[in-house]
């Protein structure tokens, strides 16, 4: 069976990832939410114009050196200057507070001189100084935040400023975990003979959670088809979204994972990519939900999973396509082989902008160097290498 490229790969799995499902919620719980309706303003804001800086709203004309106004009135936050300014006249005015009518300008109060209710100032009028505009910030009518947009605090803020109070987003899917492997033991248990630590659900959950409604993690399965068939079963039970299971991909003894799950009633879609780390990497379905089979080494299930699930994920929410980076090399990459390579990289800053560094460790099985590193360098087959400066393409790790 040759090995299928990437790209048809992922084409294969987006075309799996059903629509988008709205939902809304409160602002509380936006943070990291895909939008699905654009926030549009439903008034102007500032809703008047408003002054930028404790000070007097004065008409510029009328200043003029040793020339005094009078004080007739007081124009604050939540209580503005009922009146109109005539000639001659300053209203005290603090941040916030609307621009009385008629005046055209504000002065801060440190160039002010006050006596009595008389006010002169020490510096000269600027028409419009100090004042925002009625809807500087925005109108009516105005696009704030655009569908598809992972949201910020400070996108949250704005849909707040524009007197949104809850926000329509896409709804997360439940996604299940189960590692493989007689071998493995959970974090924190004592290593006995031939034991490893189990660091791929631990990864996954960090990695998923974001784009997810609940990350459960259904331990670990041992390699007999009676444990595997049991533990399967009841991650099925529950009927999750995604299915992602870790070990018993490839074509070896022990790996049966495959079997199991059509066994179970999974149609397999593929199950080898023409890529490393991560070559057996499984996809399929069972009614509405996705599986996939990721590789047991830790390095590949991480590569795979930021790979393939990633973007499957961000289509299952809605988020606007994930943009490609493109760095110039900190140092050269050598020859690759004809399986497209997912290199460690990490990110250093330079006299001359960022750039990234490439490492040089590529066994599937070193999580350390993944650790370090910030992007995946995206090799293609056969590439003969590439000096430092050239340019290349990068997947960061971190973010949505």
């Amino acid at each position: 069976m040759s090995l299928l490229p990437v790209e048809d790969a992922i084409a294969a799995i987006l075309r799996r990832v059903p629509q988008p499902v709205a939902e809304e919620v409160g602002l509380a719980e936006a943070n990291g939410r895909v939008l699905l309706a654009p926030v549009v303003a439903s008034h102007n804001q500032p809703p008047f114009d408003a002054s930028a800086m404790d000070g007097y709203a004065v008409r510029a004309g009328d200043v003029a050196p040793g020339r005094k106004l009078h004080v007739v009135g007081t124009s604050q936050a939540g209580a503005g200057f009922g009146g109109t300014l005539n000639p001659g006249e300053a209203v005290r005015i603090f941040t916030g507070a609307p621009v009385p009518a008629g005046a055209d300008t504000v002065i801060m109060q440190e160039e002010a001189v006050v006596a009595g209710n008389l006010v002169s100032f020490t510096a000269p009028a600027r028409l419009g100084h100090s004042i925002r505009p009625l809807g500087n910030d925005f109108r009516a009518g105005d696009e704030l935040v655009k569908t598809g947009a992972v949201l910020t605090p400070m996108q949250i803020a704005v849909a707040a400023a524009a007197n949104a109070a809850a926000l329509t987003v896409a709804r997360r899917p439940r996604i299940a975990l189960l590692a493989t492997g007689d071998e493995l033991v959970p974090p924190g248990s004592p290593l006995g003979p031939d034991q490893i630590v189990a660091s791929n659900s631990a990864g996954l959950h960090a990695l998923l959670s974001p784009y997810a409604q609940g990350v459960t993690d259904h331990g670990i399965a041992r390699d007999t088809r009676e444990d595997l068939s049991q533990k399967l079963t009841e991650v099925f039970a529950e009927e999750p979204d995604v299915v992602v299971t870790t070990g018993g991909a490839s074509v070896g003894d022990h790996d049966i994972v495959q079997d199991i799950l059509i066994q179970l009633g999974v149609s397999i879609d593929f199950w080898r990519i023409n890529m490393r780390p991560g070559k057996p990497l499984m996809f399929g379905t069972r009614g509405r939900t996705i599986v996939f089979g990721l590789p047991g080494n830790p390095v590949s299930a991480i590569v795979t999973a930021l790979v393939f699930i990633r973007p499957a994920l961000r289509k299952w929410l809605g988020a606007s396509e994930q943009e490609t980076w493109r760095l110039p090399l900190a140092g050269p990459t050598p020859p690759n082989t004809a399986r497209r390579h997912f290199m460690r990289g990490q990110l250093v800053q330079t006299k001359i902008g960022p750039r990234v560094m490439p490492v040089s460790q590529t066994d599937s099985g070193h999580t350390s160097s993944l650790a370090g590193s910030d992007l995946l360098i995206v090799q293609p087959e056969n590439d003969p290498g590439q000096p430092t400066g050239s340019i290349v393409v990068v997947l960061p790790i971190a973010g949505f």
